[in-house]
């Protein structure tokens, strides 16, 4: 499938995977829908975007957690923009890394809302029209975090475990459309996320990632590419990807340690 001229939604597009994937789907000539919440980013990664090659780009101010403010900014698409080819759930966080039973409510109900409530707000938005088209691809970013659990991120875990339930659910009440359905699921990446976890504290962000060679956002963007841009007929139901270093959500190897060990992406 090529991508030129062909329109493309990516949320929580201002940092990160997000804007890694908004360069790399630039570089096809792709015309981009950039959503986020900080508006002054996502003018920077548009700007990118456009030097690289992007057909065209649109910015949307927008935070997934709200259903009204979702259907309003897909209502509110210009004609030329309305009929979107590619939706990229990439919108999601984590916060805090507590025991279950001493977690903060306030961290639970923004991963919750974020991560699972957001998905479904923007699918709901989109896909509809996809399949009045009779053309389209999803693709949701998953985690390891969803394929097994570790301690003191039940939430989070939780979170993309409904990710991985709700993009198989979707693939199959797509059956029998042309629409394509695809979670990507990465391991460690050394992008922002550990700084939302610990709210700002770099110190301890930088923790995460001492010992091993981490993912980078752009080697999550490159498999996000791939799967779009398999022949029509092709669908990646899942891409499960992590560094050398990295077996499981469990089980990591840092060259300082000489062990197994170590923090959860």
């Amino acid at each position: 499938m090529k991508l030129k001229g062909k329109i493309v939604l990516i949320t929580g597009a201002s940092a990160g995977i997000g804007a890694a994937t908004a360069l790399s789907f630039a570089e096809q000539g792709a015309c981009l829908l950039l959503a986020a919440r900080r508006a002054s980013k996502l003018d920077t990664i548009a700007a990118e975007c456009l030097s690289a090659g992007a057909h065209s780009v649109q910015t949307i101010t927008l935070d997934v957690r709200s259903y009204a403010d979702v259907v309003a900014a897909i209502d509110a698409l210009p004609h030329e923009w309305a009929a979107i080819d590619v939706l990229i759930n990439n919108a999601g966080l984590s916060r805090g890394l507590d025991k279950l039973y001493a977690g903060s409510v306030q961290d639970w109900e923004e991963m919750i809302d974020t991560n699972v409530k957001g998905l479904l707000y923007v699918t709901r938005s989109v896909v509809p029209g996809m399949v009045a088209r009779g053309r389209g691809h999803i693709v949701n970013l998953g985690s390891t975090a969803g394929e097994m659990t570790y301690p003191n991120g039940a939430v989070y875990c939780a979170t993309k475990a409904a990710e991985k339930a709700i993009n198989d659910g979707l693939r199959q009440d797509l059956l029998g459309t042309p629409v394509r359905v695809t979670s990507i699921n990465p391991g460690m990446v050394e992008t922002e996320f550990s700084q939302v976890r610990f709210r700002g504290d770099h110190e301890r962000a930088a923790k995460v990632y001492q010992g091993l060679q981490p993912l980078t956002a752009a080697d999550v963007a490159d498999a996000i590419l791939w799967a779009v841009t398999r022949p029509e007929h092709v669908n990646i139901a899942h891409v499960l990807l992590t560094p050398v270093a990295q077996a499981n959500s469990l089980l990591f190897h840092r060259q300082t340690e000489g062990a197994a060990s170590g923090n959860r992406p």
